[in-house]
């Protein structure tokens, strides 16, 4: 499954990252352009895959040698959809175990539209009713765990197991893909918080990112970054100075899920003990890499591969090209 093994743990195994989300059955359309309003359009490739910002996470750090299991709400166990992801995660040897499932609810579902320059257009049906989900008991989910990933839109069943999680001491990073309130409990209750950069503006009412990464700080303890896509990432180091890793130049074919992976990769580098900057740099490196390839996060590198394109290889070709 991976090609090369990251720092073990204290316990000698790879560090297990808790991954907190929805996934999500995705169904991608490459198209010639977007479809005007009520026009229609002939798609030139179809793929079914699963997905959600966890899953996704969850699925690069399985490529990149960590040990992932995902916890959150699905649909009903007979579900077509919730047998596929099931089988896709068994797959890619990600742990199931803590997911719960909902009777009579709707596993969520995406249409997802990517154009010729690799960028997507996403439209996503959750069900209201999985908000409502109680995840299983703290101590059995942070048992074995390093670390927890976390998408920021669950925070209404997530805040407390953060909270707990950060009081002993597990880091907690939180996937920020959505304006935040001011007052929202994951703006504490995390160590690690990784803002887009429309959500990090909105969030701090700020329309600049480096600004808005300022005034979130003097909310949290937390470390605070904003991703920027080709324009690389900004972060607050130590000292509250704005700092930037730039991302890596490649042939964008497909940027579903790439910045999922980004997350992923992250949480594995700072449970490894890397520092920010080369954990971000880390995390740009395995982000560019799948840009290259169709298949949103099943198309995530392999751990020789980022550490390749970290040593100064040039990344590879496109692949999957139409």
């Amino acid at each position: 499954m991976t090609n090369a093994a990251p720092n073990p743990t204290a316990t000698g195994k790879p560090p297990r990252i808790l991954c907190i989300g929805m996934p999500v059955r995705d169904l991608t359309f490459r198209v010639p352009g977007l479809p005007a309003r009520g026009s229609k359009e002939h798609a030139t490739h179809f793929d079914e895959i699963c997905g959600g910002n966890a899953l996704n996470g969850a699925i690069g750090i399985a490529r990149l040698g960590g040990r992932a299991s995902i916890c959150g709400p699905m649909g009903d166990e007979r579900e077509t959809t919730s047998r596929y992801i099931f089988e896709k995660m068994a797959e890619e040897g990600i742990e199931t175990r803590h997911l719960v499932h909902i009777p009579g609810l709707v596993t969520p579902i995406s249409n997802i539209m990517i154009d010729p320059t690799g960028e997507r257009t996403i439209v996503t049906f959750r069900d209201p009713e999985l908000w409502n989900v109680r995840l299983p008991d703290t101590d059995l989910l942070l048992e074995d765990c390093d670390a927890i990933l976390a998408e920021s839109r669950c925070a209404n069943f997530c805040t407390d197991l953060c909270a707990e999680a950060t009081r002993r001491g597990i880091p907690v990073i939180v996937d920020v893909d959505r304006a935040m309130s001011l007052r929202e409990g994951l703006l504490t209750a995390s160590s690690h918080l990784i803002f887009s950069s429309e959500p990090l503006q909105e969030t701090a009412g700020v329309a600049d990112d480096g600004e808005a990464l300022k005034r979130i700080a003097k909310l949290t303890p937390s470390f605070l970054a904003g991703t920027r896509g080709a324009q690389g990432t900004i972060w607050l180091d130590e000292d509250q100075n704005l700092r930037q890793t730039p991302a890596f130049p490649v042939h964008t074919v497909d940027t579903l899920g790439a910045g999922d992976v980004f997350h992923g990769a992250f949480a594995l580098a700072i449970t490894e003990g890397q520092d920010l900057r080369a954990a971000l740099q880390f995390a740009s490196a395995a982000a560019a890499l799948k840009c290259t390839r169709f298949g949103g996060a099943f198309a995530a590198p392999q751990r020789a591969e980022v550490e390749a394109l970290l040593g100064g290889q040039r990344p590879p070709p496109p692949v999957g090209m139409p």
